[in-house]
């Protein structure tokens, strides 16, 4: 019996229900949007930074971030306040190494990420983009079985920008990206993703980009949603690569007096 529940548990999925599972997850991605409370949290960033010439590329079957031999650097903490109201977010930066600051959160360099709260899951399943899936395995997330599919997204069907600043001033470019994502199966909800830039041009002047998203299940207002958790950027350059560790926490219904608490180091 043993035997026979791990032969099935390993059972490559039919292609049809391969192809079923994607289209469940398609429906949810394209709704996820529509079916978010407005809502307020606390994301925290804590950003670092490795000024040695990136040398060699690490990633975990080409899909997943965290180069090999980084020698990552804390350079700050970032807390700030963020909203979702009419399917839009806004961030307001509210303290610097936990210190009250003026500093507006567009000023930020480094790679500051937005857009997990559905808008890249969009763009990958969007039918128009023609995106690629395969079916790689089985995984066990959290007491439920989930799908891992490989993805592929090709530059013309994208719309995913790379930017890096320079003395010269913003270079940036259009890439196609590739990554992986673990799919519940019943639910047909994506739990964990992965993005990775491809062919970056040249005169950008950066040797990988890559991204990795959790999606956990949050309380708000009384009713549970899947939502971002963690987010985890990886920018590597040869003169100085940096990396975005972020977590979103605390999570509450949006009100005009929406308000958060925070702690501030003494």
């Amino acid at each position: 019996m043993a035997a026979g529940c791990a032969a099935a548990w390993g059972q490559r999925p039919s292609d049809a229900e391969g192809n079923a599972l994607i289209e469940k997850s398609r429906e949810k991605a394209l709704a996820y949007t529509r079916s978010l409370p407005d809502f307020v949290c606390t994301e925290v960033v804590r950003r670092y930074r490795d000024s040695k010439p990136f040398r060699v590329r690490g990633r975990t079957g080409g899909t997943a971030p965290m180069a090999s031999g980084m020698r990552w650097t804390p350079t700050d903490k970032l807390t700030v306040k963020l909203s979702y109201f009419q399917q839009r977010e806004e961030h307001k930066l509210v303290l610097v190494n936990d210190q009250p600051t003026d500093r507006k959160y567009e000023s930020l360099a480094g790679g500051i990420e937005t857009g997990e709260f559905g808008g890249t899951l969009q763009g990958i399943f969007d039918p128009a983009t023609g995106t690629s899936f395969r079916w790689t395995s089985w995984k066990r997330v959290r007491r439920q079985r989930t799908a891992i599919f490989a993805y592929q997204v090709d530059r013309a069907h994208s719309r995913y920008v790379v930017a890096s600043g320079a003395p010269g001033g913003v270079h940036q470019a259009l890439v196609g990206f590739h990554g992986e994502m673990e799919v519940d199966r019943e639910t047909g909800e994506v739990l964990h993703f992965t993005y990775v830039a491809d062919d970056i041009p040249r005169a950008v002047n950066l040797d990988e980009v890559s991204t990795a998203v959790d999606y956990d299940l949050a309380d708000v207002g009384g009713r549970s949603y899947l939502l971002p958790a963690r987010c985890e950027t990886e920018i590597l350059s040869p003169g100085l690569s940096v990396r975005n560790d972020m977590e979103f926490r605390e999570y509450r219904k949006f009100s005009a007096d929406s308000s958060i608490e925070f702690e501030v180091a003494k």
